[in-house]
């Protein structure tokens, strides 16, 4: 589709991690920044289209389930046995089990239309449901993939697809539980799927590809070795679940003799592709060695808390100079806003001290700190230039409504710290991706409620 415009023009706009003032934009005709120039005067911008409000870069959402989407606030009442995350996985079990390709292109397509307007403009798509629902005829190996695809395509999200290695279940077993069939792949199945999706999806610009490992507990050490290979000869982001759970620290040491992430850094070669998921349950030797790896941790605060999972040494983390990206995992919440608030928050409270970000970074600002982080952890998450407003970066942006609650009357250098930290946030005037538009209000048609329904009538 052809750019409808390719000169832009912001009062405002978030040029390399500070506002800038009366900024003219040109996009080239692959969707990317030609130029960016500031302070630019009243002729220079004469034909170009004007932004209605001040104008951020979109993120990265780095870390996705879609098909939990159809789950969210759905698991919040306590079992007779109590509640925790292994209770919470049964009944996420319950949805992956029976949700259908077209079930999950019409919650996909709903989700990512929410992100959209959350402010995401790329979503890295950790993708294990490889295999047709429970009872149901084997489908053909790329029809839950392409299912996603689709819902990306229609929602206009940029995607990286991770078709995710899922061999065992748990550290002592060999093979999967019933419940876990539907996720069941091997190396060389990873290996056919990136080769079916790379053809199917050859025209698609926005679509790019990785892999994933579901965690250390769900593959043998062979299996995930012979994956970071494949991720290494093709050069993609390769991401995985670790240190999740204190549980999980256990069975890792009682099976292997070392934690989680010690057994990555020594087993694995790390690099800044690999993205590391939650790293929750951490010591500060285990962060060292990953900021010095170069690879990135995958931060998703809503479904953390949501999960209790824990809180992450992020303090620890930064001054190591450890690089991260921002998710929102099962998508309890669907908007950065709310993930770097949240993360901001969790520090705060288990620190008792206020601005815990602006202590890593350039800025004296906590919400510009975070936002440069996740917004530079998202280009190693999905393996896209997206790094911002800059030449030769991809154009996706975000145009905030500059006179909604949160930002009225704020001045212009406080409208980031006022969208991150006065809630509820402004709303998205307009979000582009590649340079074109996306729609941001779902769609009536998109079979989003038929398929809740149907989902849970079951």
């Amino acid at each position: 589709m052809p750019l409808e415009n390719r000169r832009f023009f912001a009062a405002q706009a978030w040029v390399a991690g500070a506002w800038a003032r009366d900024v003219l934009l040109e996009i080239d005709t692959a969707g990317h920044w030609s130029s960016v120039q500031s302070h630019v005067p009243v002729s220079a911008r004469q034909d170009a289209r004007v932004l209605a409000g001040p104008v951020l870069p979109g993120l990265v959402n780095a870390h996705s389930h879609a098909f939990q989407r159809a789950m969210a606030g759905l698991a919040e009442q306590r079992g007779a046995q109590g509640d925790d995350f292994w209770s919470w996985r049964e009944r996420m079990y319950a949805v992956a089990l029976r949700i259908s390709a077209a079930q999950l292109e019409a919650v996909a397509t709903r989700l990512y239309t929410e992100l959209l307007a959350g402010g995401y403009t790329q979503v890295c798509e950790f993708h294990y449901l490889h295999n047709a629902p429970t009872g149901a005829a084997a489908c053909d190996p790329l029809e839950m993939s392409m299912a996603l695809v689709r819902a990306a395509q229609r929602s206009g999200i940029g995607m990286t697809l991770l078709p995710t290695l899922y061999m065992r279940a748990g550290f002592e077993a060999t093979v999967l539980r019933e419940q876990q069939q539907r996720f069941a792949s091997s190396p060389q199945r990873i290996e056919a799927l990136l080769d079916g999706l790379g053809h199917a999806c050859r025209d698609l610009p926005k679509v790019n590809l990785g892999v994933a490992i579901h965690s250390l507990r769900a593959a043998d050490a062979q299996a995930i070795q012979e994956v970071s290979a494949l991720a290494d000869a093709r050069q993609l982001p390769i991401h995985i679940h670790i240190a999740e759970q204190e549980q999980e620290v256990r069975d890792c040491l009682a099976h292997t003799g070392l934690r989680p992430m010690e057994w990555l850094l020594q087993h694995l070669p790390l690099n800044p592709r690999w993205n590391l998921v939650h790293a929750t349950h951490t010591t500060d030797a285990e962060l060292r060695g990953v900021a010095d790896s170069g690879a990135h941790v995958v931060l998703c605060p809503s479904t953390e808390a949501n999960l209790g999972d824990g809180i992450f040494d992020y303090p620890t983390y930064a001054a190591h100079g450890g690089a991260w990206s921002i998710g929102s995992d099962s998508h309890v919440t669907r908007a950065w806003a709310e993930e770097l608030r949240l993360l901001e928050y969790g520090q705060r409270l288990q620190r008792r001290q206020r601005n815990i970000g602006a202590g890593f970074g350039a800025s004296a600002s906590s919400a510009a700190n975070l936002f440069e982080a996740a917004l530079a952890g998202g280009v190693a998450a999905s393996g896209q230039p997206l790094a911002g407003i800059a030449v030769g970066q991809r154009a996706d942006w975000v145009v905030l409504d500059g006179e909604a609650g949160a930002l009225c009357g704020v001045p212009p250098e406080s409208a980031l710290d006022a969208t991150v930290f006065s809630s509820p946030g402004a709303p998205l005037l307009a979000v582009y991706v590649a340079g074109q538009q996306v729609r941001t209000a779902p769609r009536d048609d998109d079979g989003f409620a038929q398929a809740m329904r149907a989902l849970w009538a079951a």
